[in-house]
């Protein structure tokens, strides 16, 4: 049986070439707090590669700063032009190889996922984002940036998604005891597939 921590940190990052935004909260129990919440900026930058080499270097530095139990990401989302698809996922894995080098576990959400769990609205607005987190964290500043309170959203969405989950019951310590647990739903996934 897994035992969970009473006290986790959660980082979030909405990834960017331009801007990476990022938030960090304290989940204590079912409450939140803010810790801190802020940009990297790259648009000064010319060259691809030395953005992704800032985005990682900054990623690293926040988390030996903060010490975060985990890393949730906003997964790129699929637009027309594949060049900044390609770009933003470039931009996504390094700040996930960041973590991974400190052995911190990687989750991502969909950025309707995200908006959804704030907001209750997958079609919300980036400002509505924010003042949901204003509200929902009690912070009064106005980020210089939206993509501080997206990189907040992101770690508040997940974690909404343990909150969920939790009281639901049972947890499991892999696949063969979910499999062993769940047999018939198992099976018939098996036969429809």
């Amino acid at each position: 049986m897994l035992v969970e921590k009473k006290e986790r940190v959660i980082m979030g990052i909405d990834p960017g070439t331009s801007v990476m935004g990022y938030g960090l909260v304290l989940e204590k129990g079912s409450k939140l707090q803010l810790i801190s919440m802020g940009v990297v900026r790259m648009e000064h930058l010319d060259d691809h590669f030395l953005k992704l080499q800032r985005i990682f270097e900054k990623t690293i530095a926040l988390l030996d700063e903060y010490k975060p139990d985990v890393l949730a990401l906003e997964a790129p989302f699929y637009g027309k032009n594949i060049q900044v698809m390609l770009k933003l996922g470039r931009a996504q894995g390094v700040a996930m190889a960041a973590a991974l080098s400190r052995n911190i576990p990687v989750t991502e959400y969909a950025p309707r996922k995200i908006k959804q769990s704030i907001t209750g609205n997958g079609n919300a607005g980036k400002e509505q984002v924010a003042a949901m987190l204003q509200n929902l964290l009690s912070f009064k500043e106005t980020p210089e940036f939206l993509d501080a309170t997206d990189g907040l959203a992101v770690a508040v969405c997940h974690s909404f998604q343990r909150v969920s989950t939790t009281n639901s019951g049972k947890s499991y310590s892999g696949w063969e005891a979910f499999a062993k647990d769940n047999q018939k739903r198992v099976n018939n996934k098996s036969r429809n597939a």
